[in-house]
C-alpha cells in the first residue's frame, strides 16, 4: 500500500540480493501460481518485472511461510501463493493501467461492481506497494492432494468489499476458510490487510523502508 515514510529504492537492474530466497526451496509443499508472470490478472497481460513464475521473499518471511505450510500439512492442506516480492516496475505498470480508464477488458472478472476511476482512492491500487519490500505475500489455502483452493468467497484480486476479511455477505464456509487462513498466518507472525483476505505481511519486516526493483527471474 502507499507509503508515507521516507524510503530507499534499489537501483534498477540490480541482481537479486542474497537475503531473498525462492520460497519453494524452503517450503517444498507450497504451491505457486504466479499470476503476474501470466496474462491472467486484472491488467490482462504479463506484468513488467516478472520473467519467471517464482515466489521470492526475504529469508525471514520465507521461513515463516514454511512454518505455516508445516502447520497446515496434518490437515491435508497447504498454501497457494499468487504473488510474493513485487518489483517496483510492476507497481508502476499497475498504476499506468489504473490511469488508463479506457482499458476495461478485465472488468467483468476482477472489478465488476467498482468504477475503475476509484481504484486508487478505494485502496485497491497504490503507487507504492509493500510487496516491493519483500516480506508481503498474496495467497490462499488449498488441498494438498489435488491443489484445489478452498472457497474464500471471492477470487484473488477481486476488487470489491466482498473481498474484505470482515465481509459477512460471503457464505459461512468462506468466512470460516478466511478465518483459518488468517489464524494460520497470524500464528507465524504475519499481519493481514483489511481490504484483501489474501494479503499478509511479516511483522517486523527486515526492510521496512526499502523498495526493491530486481527482476523476478
Amino acid at each position: 500500500m502507499l507509503s508515507i515514510t521516507p524510503a530507499s529504492v534499489q537501483a534498477k537492474d540490480q541482481p537479486r540480493p542474497d537475503t531473498f530466497v525462492d520460497v519453494k526451496t524452503v517450503a517444498p509443499g507450497i504451491l505457486v501460481e504466479a499470476r503476474y508472470a501470466t496474462a491472467h490478472n486484472f491488467v490482462g497481460q504479463k506484468i513488467d518485472g516478472y520473467e519467471k513464475p517464482i515466489c521470492y521473499l526475504t529469508r525471514q518471511a520465507a521461513a515463516a511461510l514454511a512454518q505455516v505450510v508445516a502447520d497446515l500439512e496434518p490437515r491435508g492442506l497447504t498454501l497457494k501463493v499468487f504473488d510474493c516480492y513485487r518489483p517496483e516496475r510492476a507497481v508502476a505498470h499497475f498504476a499506468r493501467w489504473a490511469r488508463n480508464l479506457g482499458d476495461v477488458k478485465t472488468k467483468a472478472e476482477f472489478y465488476p461492481h467498482v468504477d475503475k476511476s476509484t481504484l486508487f482512492s478505494d485502496g485497491y491500487i497504490a503507487s507504492r506497494s509493500g510487496h516491493s519490500r519483500g516480506s508481503t505475500t498474496d495467497l490462499t489455502v488449498a488441498r494438498r492432494a489435488d491443489g484445489r483452493e478452498l472457497d474464500m468467497g471471492t477470487p484473488f484480486d477481486f476488487f470489491s468489499p466482498r473481498s474484505w476479511p470482515s465481509d459477512k455477505s460471503v457464505s459461512a464456509e468462506a468466512q470460516a476458510n478466511r478465518a483459518l487462513l488468517a489464524q494460520a498466518m497470524r500464528k507465524r507472525g504475519f499481519a493481514g490487510y483489511d481490504k484483501e483476505w489474501w494479503h499478509f505481511t511479516l511483522r517486523p519486516e527486515p526492510y521496512p523502508q526499502t523498495y526493491f526493483d530486481f527482476v523476478v527471474r
